[in-house]
This record gives C-alpha cells, sequence and structure tokens, in this order.
C-alpha cells in the first residue's frame, strides 16, 4: 500500500470512528442520523480504497440513501425532532473546528490534483462483480428479497399509524 491510500485509509477510518461517537452522543435524532450518514460515506470510501467498488456503491446507494431517506422520514412523521434540540453544536469552536477541517480537505483535494493519482488495477482483465450477484438475488433468493420489502413497508405503514393515534389524543 503506497503512502498516499495509507494516509486516506487512516483519515477515513478516523473520520468515521469521530462520526461514529458523535452519532451516539446526540440528543437530537436528525443530527444523529446526520452523523450515520458521515459514518457510512466514510465506509463507503474505506471499501473503495480496498478495491470493493460494488460494495461503497451499495453502501452509498443503499444505507446512506434509502435507508437513511426512510429513518428521517419516521422521525419526521413522529415528530420527533424539537426546534431547540436540532441545535446540538453551539458557540464558535465547533465552526473554527469545521473551517479548518474543510480548509485541509481543500488542501488535500489541491495536491492531490497536481500529483498525478497511481493506476489501481485488480487484473488485466475487466471483472464483472454485479452480473452474479444480481442472478443469484433474483434467482435463488427472491422469496427472501421480496419478504425484507414487504417488511420493511410493514414498518412504515406501522409508523404512519402510530403518528395517526398519537395525532388523535
Amino acid at each position: 500500500m503506497t503512502l498516499f491510500y495509507q494516509f486516506h485509509f487512516y483519515v477515513f477510518g478516523l473520520f468515521a470512528v469521530a462520526s461514529a461517537l458523535l452519532f451516539v452522543t446526540r440528543r437530537s435524532p436528525i443530527a444523529a442520523a446526520l452523523w450515520l450518514v458521515n459514518v457510512m460515506i466514510s465506509l463507503a470510501a474505506l471499501y473503495v480504497m480496498m478495491g470493493a467498488h460494488f460494495v461503497g456503491a451499495v453502501q452509498v446507494i443503499i444505507y446512506a440513501g434509502a435507508i437513511m431517506v426512510v429513518f428521517l422520514f419516521v422521525v419526521m412523521l413522529l415528530n420527533l425532532g424539537h426546534a431547540d434540540a436540532i441545535a446540538d453544536v453551539r458557540g464558535k469552536g465547533w465552526r473554527l473546528g469545521a473551517g479548518a477541517v474543510g480548509l485541509a480537505l481543500l488542501a488535500l483535494l489541491l495536491v492531490a490534483v497536481r500529483q498525478r493519482m497511481p493506476a489501481v488495477t485488480v487484473d488485466a482483465r475487466p471483472v464483472n462483480a454485479v452480473a452474479p450477484l444480481a442472478e443469484s438475488l433474483y434467482r435463488d433468493y427472491v422469496l427472501a428479497f421480496e419478504a425484507a420489502s414487504l417488511v420493511l413497508l410493514a414498518a412504515i405503514v406501522a409508523a404512519v399509524v402510530l403518528a395517526k393515534r398519537s395525532a388523535r389524543t
């Protein structure tokens, strides 16, 4: 592993751990969900750096995208995020820290643009990892796949029913 990849591996790993700690310590469910999205994106970057591009893409599309949208939809539907609890970050220290992190990331981007990034190759031939997975998923495990979608649909319907019931009382 080159120094470039090793450095970024540790950066994304530390960012994932720090975001996970912030996820656990937030009072607001909306702020916690956004920190969890940061964790999932950091994990996707780690997967891509390790050569598992499909797993990284699935991590962003399924978990950081679809599951978090459903989670935020249920939180908003149940009205769990109050306006006073959303402002978890107070003071100017956090803003200065965020600005410093932003400048550091901009510096990393400029260094990466100026240097030529080494090419990552697995083999000389292209690897098709999606076709065997899709064939297995939709042929062998189609019943479990559809059952999972029905469980998610039942959870959303239950959240709507609970929200309507508490709104009437």
